[in-house]
């Protein structure tokens, strides 16, 4: 019997760390894990840094799980039966909710003879949340991605919240109380997958029953629709060459996110994250994020040794317009090729927004 565990949660929030930390502690159990990503476009940034750390992964390109269901399923298939999997993580994409209908019970009731699958679990930022919960305080009217942010909230079994480590240790308390009573139907946790403090606990409660099984989520699948469409999304590829000599890989990449982070900010636009892998040669890549507008990128890997060549690739969703999306990693690139002595060709680049969602199934409730 497979055990199939579901994660989803706003862009940024941390789930790709989550599922390759949690696959490595239930490897360290026994249990033989594969893991899936999960993108609206392809040439997935996450993809790369797992596959360095595991060795069964998949991924489920050009929409989320619940539009490209039969894929989820065929690769949930090919995974244990190239790789003898007991376990199987997916994480969705992150601009996606509906997932207690559109995925979990449709598994449960077509696979149900064949697969576990345990809690829908939700991955949160608390600076997000933070940030959201501000602007309902200061009155502002709900906006279509606040209004999708709670809807992953409201529809989840096990509210995980990720980072813990990035407020104060009294604000981190009152949050997770706050969530245990916003959300009493779901387990919530409190952990950081980076340093695994906690994750114990974490994967303690996909052992425990799913509190949202028999609720219908209320969604608005317009306001859905319209929170995805205020994403540009970007997939682009790029050659790198030193103009003389070799260059820092890791530098160059944190200099391209430190420029579009300072341009989001500029521009009011919310990043919901933005990341960006540089392959030096064989094994070796950098591969650096940033999450919030005006934020310095974070380093989950460096590269090894300097380049006199590379292939980057940059994975970008922000609250903009595709066009100056576009625009703003072309400057973000070129000042980085000025800066680190860099010349770069990339593919043509392809920023857009998701189209409406619309799911294979969408099935309701038991007894609703």
């Amino acid at each position: 019997m497979i055990t199939f565990i579901p994660l989803t949660g706003f862009l940024g929030a941390g789930k790709t760390t989550t599922m390759t930390a949690a696959a490595l502690a239930l490897q360290e159990q026994g249990r033989k894990v594969a893991v899936i990503t999960n993108d609206q476009g392809v040439e997935l940034v996450d993809t790369k840094l797992v596959r360095s750390q595991l060795d069964a992964v998949a991924e489920v390109t050009g929409g989320c799980f619940c539009c490209k269901f039969e894929d989820l399923v065929e690769a949930i298939v090919a995974l244990v039966a190239s790789d003898d999997v007991d376990t199987v993580i997916a994480e969705a994409v992150g601009s996606c909710t509906d997932l207690q209908a559109t995925v979990v019970r449709p598994l449960r009731q077509y696979y149900g003879e064949q697969m576990v699958v345990a809690p829908l679990t939700t991955v949160v930022d608390p600076l997000r949340f933070l940030a959201f919960d501000r602007a309902a305080q200061r009155g502002e009217p709900e906006s279509d991605l606040s209004y999708l942010f709670c809807r992953q909230l409201t529809e989840a079994d096990v509210i995980a919240v990720n980072k813990l480590d990035t407020i104060k240790p009294d604000k981190a308390a009152d949050l997770l109380a706050r969530l245990r009573t916003d959300y009493p139907n779901a387990a919530v946790v409190g952990y950081c997958a980076t340093g695994g403090d906690h994750l114990p606990e974490l994967l303690g409660a996909w052992g425990g029953q799913p509190g949202n099984e028999a609720v219908d989520l209320d969604i608005d699948y317009d306001r859905y629709a319209a929170a995805e469409a205020q994403l540009a999304w970007m997939n682009q590829e790029l050659d790198l060459a030193a103009v003389d000599g070799s260059f820092d890989a890791t530098a160059w990449a944190r200099a391209v996110l430190e420029h579009l982070s300072t341009w989001a900010k500029d521009n009011d636009s919310l990043i919901g994250h933005a990341k960006l892998t540089v392959e030096t040669g064989g094994e070796d890549f950098a591969k650096l994020s940033v999450t919030g507008a005006g934020e310095e990128p974070s380093l989950d890997r460096a590269a090894q040794s300097t380049a006199t060549s590379a292939r980057a690739v940059v994975n970008a969703r922000v609250a903009c317009e595709p066009d100056d999306l576009d625009r703003a990693v072309q400057d973000a690139v070129t000042a980085a090729d000025q800066a680190h002595g860099v010349t770069s060709s990339a593919t043509t680049p392809v920023s857009f927004k998701p189209g409406y969602p619309r799911p294979v199934h969408r099935l309701a409730a038991a007894g609703a």
